[in-house]
């Protein structure tokens, strides 16, 4: 559970950095993501899903 609340932490960190450094940026680039089809928006999710569980597989064995 150590591990897992680390692991989380981390992943606040990093999802957390873009909006302190950059809040400016980061309101124009969620303007545009309104623009992208909702069935583009799920690949690029879908994507996301298959890579981390891929490096989760790599990074256990």
């Amino acid at each position: 559970m150590k591990y897992f609340l680390c692991v989380l932490g981390m992943v606040f960190i990093i999802e957390g950095l873009p909006y302190f450094a950059f809040p400016d940026k980061i309101k124009v680039y969620l303007m545009k993501i309104q623009e992208i089809s909702d069935s583009t928006l799920r690949l690029l999710g879908l994507a996301a899903i298959i890579t981390g569980l891929i490096l989760l597989y790599l990074g256990r064995n």
